[in-house]
Parts: structure tokens; C-alpha cells; sequence
């Protein structure tokens, strides 16, 4: 097949830029084609000159500089990332950071109400729900409406569950909800993977798993189970007695670096899937 020809297209604007016809064949000898000729150097705008082999020159401008005495005032605002569970006390948003690099392991003394919002709010956030439970019909329209039909929440039966494959372009919460006395967990730990373990009261073996997790979300609390509570995560006195006459969208978030109260408010369409607040099911 012959080679296609193209004619050299000619600025008709009549400012005297054009390009140079192909092969050299104007008068001008040895002229190589890509510099220009006497007269386009005199007749040509008053602005920047191509430069051979690289074309126009970008706009001159002066550059933005400051002084370091500027710096100072520069500021970047940055929120928390993460889930927005609520407000705290002073009606701010609440961000829970529920996805790391690192393993993560959160104990949730509530209801499955409450471990649902949870699952479709790290959902909204890009992330993929695996929920390993006894009940899988208590989860299966939650996970049938969660991402707008795509496949974002996964329902598994007890000991059912296979490996993940978590990543930081595709983190994981794995939720656990399987009574007061769960099972071991059979997924190992991985980066950006965190285990989410409902716990509907406190069962024998509660404490041993409040002390190891790295976050304890509560609801409303027995007085037997606040003094229990208080005493494992050394939270003072006044605060475990506030945890018997919390309402039913109110929940204490407790760290080892503090304690933080904090009350979510279910969105419309949270509300039209799962009905309103509750401490149990």
C-alpha cells in the first residue's frame, strides 16, 4: 500500500506565520525547514519565536514566590479519614478510622442495627463488607441493597468464610456476628483488613477480647456490665455510669489513647432499610 501524502497546511490568517513548505524548495539555498526565513523574522508578531524542533514557547510570566516569612501563613485544612459515625458532644462530626494499613481488630457491644449502619458506611467509602454470621437472612437484604448493586457485601455462614485478599485499593471489614461467645477467628491477619466483632452483651469470654481489641464501641450497658466494662478499659468513674442511660443511637468509642461519646444518626435511606435505632434485635 502507498504511503498517504499530506499537503502543508498554510496560515491564511495573514499574520505571516506559516509552515515552511516540505523539502526546502523556497528560495533560500541550504535553509534548513525548521528554521525560519529572514522575512518571518522580520514580519512576524511581536511575541515569543518558535524555537527550532520544539515549537512556541509557553507564556512568560512572572513567578509566584513567597518569602519565607510568608509561609507561616499558608495553612491546608485536613479532616480525619474515615467513617463518619455521628456527632460527639460538641455537635461536630465523628470519623472513625476503621481501615489501616496495619491489622485491626473492634469489639462492638451493641446491636445488629448498629453493625449494619456501620457496614454500609464503610461501603460508601469504597470499601468491601464480608460478614461472617449466624443469621445470614438478618443480613441478606442489607447486603442486596448495599452499593447500588454491586457486589460490595459478601454473607457468609459460620466457618464459611475463605480469605479475603485485602489491599490498599480494596480494603476489607470483616464482620463477626455470631452471639456472646463467637468462635475463633479463622482469617489471619492482614493489611488493610479489620475484623469487626458483634457482641450483643457480655459473655464469658468478653473481657478477654475487649482487652486485646484496638477499638471498643458500646451501647446501652447493664450496671453489672458498666463496672465490668470500666474496669477493663480504665475509664473513669463518672463515665461508666453514663453507659446504663444511654439511648438507643448513643455509643461510647473507647482506644488506648481515650474515650469519646458519640451519637449516630441514621440517614433516610439507613432508616427505610433498616428501621430506626435499637440496642437489641
Amino acid at each position: 500500500m502507498a504511503s498517504p501524502t499530506y499537503q502543508p497546511r498554510v496560515n491564511t490568517s495573514g499574520n505571516g506565520w506559516r509552515n515552511p513548505p516540505l523539502g526546502g524548495g523556497e528560495s533560500g539555498g541550504g535553509r534548513l525547514s525548521h528554521q525560519p526565513r529572514p522575512d518571518e523574522d522580520q514580519s512576524g508578531p511581536t511575541g515569543p519565536k518558535p524555537r527550532p524542533g520544539y515549537g512556541l514557547r509557553g507564556p512568560r510570566r512572572s513567578p509566584h514566590v513567597l518569602t519565607a516569612d510568608s509561609l507561616a501563613s499558608l495553612t491546608l485544612p485536613v479532616g480525619d479519614d474515615g467513617v463518619i459515625i455521628g456527632i460527639d458532644p460538641q455537635n461536630q462530626p465523628a470519623v472513625l478510622s476503621l481501615l489501616r494499613p496495619a491489622p485491626m481488630e473492634i469489639a462492638l457491644v451493641g446491636s445488629m442495627w448498629m453493625a449494619q449502619v456501620l457496614a454500609l458506611r464503610t461501603v460508601a467509602i469504597g470499601a468491601r463488607v464480608a460478614v461472617e454470621t449466624a443469621r445470614p437472612p438478618a443480613w441478606g437484604q442489607m447486603a442486596q441493597a448495599a452499593g447500588g448493586g454491586q457486589q460490595c457485601v459478601s454473607v457468609h455462614d459460620v466457618r464459611q468464610i475463605a480469605p479475603q485478599g485485602p489491599s490498599v485499593s480494596s480494603p476489607v471489614l470483616v464482620v463477626r456476628d455470631m452471639g456472646a461467645r463467637p468462635p475463633r477467628n479463622q482469617l489471619a491477619p492482614s493489611p488493610w483488613q479489620s475484623v469487626l466483632t458483634v457482641l450483643p452483651f457480655l459473655g464469658p469470654r468478653s473481657p478477654q477480647m475487649l482487652g486485646r481489641a484496638d477499638l471498643v464501641g458500646m451501647q446501652r450497658l447493664s450496671p453489672e456490665e458498666a463496672e465490668v466494662v470500666t474496669r477493663i478499659m480504665r475509664l473513669p468513674e463518672q463515665v461508666g455510669a453514663v453507659l446504663p442511660t444511654l439511648s438507643d443511637n448513643a455509643m461510647l468509642w473507647c482506644s488506648r489513647d481515650g474515650h469519646q461519646f458519640v451519637m449516630t444518626q441514621p440517614t433516610e435511606a439507613e432508616t427505610n432499610l433498616l428501621g430506626g435505632p435499637r440496642r437489641m434485635d
